[in-house]
């Protein structure tokens, strides 16, 4: 088949068989302008509607709140799965770009934040459009069916059990492989990377409620100061990884939000503390977990205070990894390195980041692979190599993927792993 495309400005320029419709870096760009918080992506999932109706898939809006089923059968043949997450972040973007997003949004009943798509899931919505057009114009080139999903709440990683909640596996027909991509800031743009087993990691969500006894800033001696209480637990959660860790394992706990007190001279009642809690192994999740409670318990009662002023906790989360199919990974990396060249084709560590992509294969019991697709500009690539300045992760607010070459990239390598499962003969 040689290159699924001949040139990247026709990737990008690509037509679908209905009217002639917008071309796919002006999408990304709209896309990225208008990011939506996790269950609301009413927009986002009207524009993958649209396009996938356009390419002659039948489509199915609403499946697990706001998610998008769009199928295109093929003649006979095996069923994939090929899922694109739209949710973004409660992120300021701070990139300079003239298509930045100034959309702001709330989580529940919280307060308007603004919003960006720190994470690229509007790298990953434009794939899936130029992978559901190039699939509709060539039918020729594979046989069987195409599930493609577009799944909300990714973020809030309760978006993949919603849909299969919502019936995905009984409404709409059953997969035999599951097929994901992510972009990195890892690897430059024109790059992938499959791993072979070991994805991504458990994530564990903890809200902690530290309490204490609040009274006038100027007379601490009245009080139980649950801001020092905080400061002090944050301390200690460090040598849960450091002294009682398995090096050998990885793990990570990381404060990522700490809330406490109204004005300079008022010690609160409380502090709050959010928490990300990540490992490739139940067991030990389940140990850092009770850890995390060891430590903030026994601190708080070297503070003094109360039986009934412990410190609360609440957890939610991912309780699996993300675990690639062995076999099914080392053939994907297999025609990646045929179409893409051996070159584009890197190794990579496991990532402690966190996914519920994983779900979809687990519930059909059938092989799942999700693979990263580098998003780094060549200059600022080349730039962070010679020690200028280092490349924003995922998540942070200065990260920008350069679309042209990764969403050229990123149709390229899912449109040959859906004609390697799905082979016309």
């Amino acid at each position: 088949m040689g290159r699924i495309f001949g040139a990247v400005t026709a990737l990008l320029l690509a037509t679908s068989a209905g009217a002639a419709p917008v071309d796919l870096l002006t999408l990304y760009k709209d896309l990225h302008a208008h990011p939506e918080l996790s269950f609301e992506e009413v927009r986002s999932a009207g524009i993958l509607a649209a396009e996938a109706r356009s390419a002659g898939f039948e489509v199915t809006e609403k499946v697990g709140r706001t998610g998008v089923v769009a199928v295109l059968k093929n003649g006979k043949g095996p069923t994939v799965l090929i899922r694109a997450d739209m949710d973004g972040l409660p992120v300021k973007e701070a990139t300079g770009l003239p298509y930045a997003s100034t959309a702001m949004g709330r989580y529940g009943d919280g307060p308007m934040r603004p919003v960006m798509h720190a994470c690229g899931h509007d790298i990953h919505m434009a794939v899936w459009v130029g992978t559901a057009r190039w699939l509709a114009e060539n039918r020729k080139a594979w046989r069987g069916t195409v599930v493609m999903i577009g799944q909300p709440a990714e973020e809030g990683l309760g978006g993949a059990r919603a849909m299969i909640a919502d019936g995905l596996f009984t409404r709409f027909p059953k997969p035999d492989f599951s097929l994901a991509l992510h972009d990195s800031s890892s690897i430059p743009a024109g790059t992938v990377s499959v791993p072979p087993f070991r994805a991504l990691s458990i994530s564990t969500s903890m809200d902690m409620v530290v309490k204490g006894i609040g009274g006038h800033g100027a007379y601490p001696a009245s009080t139980k100061d649950p801001v020092a209480l905080a400061a002090r637990i944050v301390t200690a959660l460090q040598p849960l990884i450091s002294r009682e860790n398995d090096p050998f394992q990885p793990a990570v706990i990381t404060v990522g939000s700490i809330h406490g007190g109204t004005k300079h001279n008022i010690i609160p009642d409380e502090v709050t503390l959010q928490l990300t809690i990540r490992s490739y192994d139940a067991k030990q999740q389940q140990r850092l977990l009770d850890g995390i409670a060891r430590v903030a318990r026994g601190e708080a009662i070297a503070a003094g205070l109360p039986e009934t002023h412990m410190p609360a906790i609440r957890v939610s989360g991912v309780g699996v990894p993300t675990l690639n199919d062995t076999p099914l990974a080392t053939r994907l990396k297999a025609q990646f390195e045929t179409r893409l060249g051996k070159a584009r084709v890197i190794d990579l560590d496991p990532s402690m980041a966190s996914e519920d992509f994983q779900y979809f294969g687990l519930e059909a019991k059938i092989p799942s692979v999700i693979y990263w697709l580098g998003g780094v500009g060549k200059a600022q690539w080349d730039a962070a190599q010679a020690g200028g300045p280092a490349i924003p992760s995922l998540h942070n607010s200065g990260w920008a993927p350069d679309p042209v070459p990764t969403i050229a990239t990123g149709v390229e390598s899912m449109t040959a792993a859906a004609v390697m499962l799905l082979p016309a003969k």
